[in-house]
């Protein structure tokens, strides 16, 4: 038995959007040099709109996942939407905004100000709902969430107070 990922696991789907966002970037910097950052720039807000999609809709797919009985053909349904979320657009829009974020942030000489200092930290409790939400994906998966619709509906607001917070540090940089 190996412990490899196997072509379908999300840690292998992560691990590809990653070598394919490098390789992109790097592309881009090839070819366009000092042009690259505002490209790269704009894949990034790409991405993380992409991300925050997902992540305000997965909880919200939850909410109406709990409310419907085990083994429903409407639970099955959910599973699936929910599995294709997380693996197909969230979590590599998650890699992709984390590659080419800290890309901007080196190099555009931020690393020290303490506004980016602010948002990394809301970004790392972002993802760490991400984590949240993908092992909450796996229990749904597996028939074992014990939560009910109201702590999903809590969960969902969560992921906006975050991005209230991040794009004013990002763009008024308050300190």
């Amino acid at each position: 038995m190996t412990d490899a990922p196997d072509a379908s696991s999300p840690a292998r789907r992560a691990g590809i959007s990653l070598v394919v966002t490098a390789a992109a970037a790097l592309l881009l910097i090839g070819l366009l040099g000092n042009g690259a950052y505002l490209w790269i720039k704009a894949f990034h807000v790409i991405a993380v709109i992409a991300w925050m999609s997902g992540m305000l809709y997965l909880p919200r797919l939850f909410v109406y996942h709990a409310e419907v009985p085990v083994g429903s053909p409407q639970s099955e349904t959910f599973k699936v939407m929910e599995a294709r979320l997380l693996n197909i657009i969230t979590t590599p829009a998650m890699v992709v905004t984390w590659v080419l974020g800290l890309w901007l942030a080196w190099q555009s000489g931020f690393w020290m100000a303490p506004w980016l200092h602010a948002k990394f930290a809301l970004v790392l409790v972002l993802s760490g709902l991400h984590g949240y939400l993908s092992a909450a994906t796996r229990a749904f998966r597996e028939d074992r969430n014990t939560k009910p619709a109201r702590h999903w509906r809590i969960i969902n607001e969560v992921p906006t107070v975050l991005m209230i917070g991040i794009v004013i540090l990002v763009i008024v940089k308050p300190f």
